[in-house]
Order: C-alpha cells, then structure tokens, then sequence
C-alpha cells in the first residue's frame, strides 16, 4: 500500500498545470504555469518570464502557495494538493533537465526556469473518504 506521501505525489506527477498564487504590497496575484515535479527534493519547476506579475511579486515577496486540482463533477472522485513554499530561480541542472524532457517544445524559447521548494502539501482525496485530507511537511 502506497504512503501518504506516494499517493500525493502520483496525483501531483498525473498532472502538469498547476495554479500559483504569489502577493505584493498586500496585492494577491494568481497565475497558471505548466510544471515538472521532483518527489525527490519535493519541487515544482516551471517556466516564467521575469517581467510577468508572479515573478515580480516573487522577487520582492518568494513565499507562494500552489493548487492542483482534479476537475470533476463526482463528488467521490475529487482530487487536489494545496502546498506552499519559498520560489527561486532554479539552479539544478538536474531540475532543468527534468522540466525539458516533460516540455521539450519549451526548449526552444529558452525560458527561466523557477524552483518552488515545497515546505507544506495537503491532499484531499476522497476515494479515500469524504473530505479525506492527507499532509507531508518539510522536516526543519
């Protein structure tokens, strides 16, 4: 039987758009990004220009909070990861070839590439249960 921690991360790997909200100066702002995920280092990568709204808000404020979400109307079938963590230009060349292989196509823009180094993720699943909620967070 899968961990807790397996199950969210084969629901996070199944998908590839995930919603990302950043803030500035009390501002909420929320954007959608395509990503790769690393169950290893527990890290989203996703490809964004530093003149968008999310970046700038990143560069003054990194903390950020990210949702995936199954879309459906069966109610037994809901399905979603709520995480939050600190976003940073990414740095591993091993990240970055990740990201590529699932977006070979993005290569060619040769865009930035941003780590979100996930600190906290929720999962509700309810085939589990109605309102099931599992949690992974970050040992200090």
């Amino acid at each position: 039987m899968p961990s807790d921690f397996e199950r969210m991360c084969r629901f996070i790997q199944e998908h590839h758009l995930l919603s990302l909200a950043t803030v500035h100066h009390n501002q909420p702002y929320n954007c959608a990004a395509f990503y790769s995920f690393n169950a290893k280092e527990v890290c989203f990568v996703m490809a964004s220009d530093p003149k968008t709204q999310h970046i700038r808000n990143v560069l003054h404020h990194p903390y950020v909070a990210l949702s995936i979400a199954l879309e459906t109307h069966d109610i037994g079938t809901i399905q979603g990861v709520q995480c939050h963590g600190r976003m940073h230009e990414l740095e591993s060349t091993t990240l970055e070839r990740e990201y590529f292989q699932k977006f070979p196509y993005a290569k060619i823009m040769r865009p930035l590439l941003w780590c979100i180094r996930v600190d906290h993720i929720k999962f509700t699943d309810n085939r589990l249960g109605f309102g099931v909620k599992l949690t992974w967070t970050r040992a200090l």
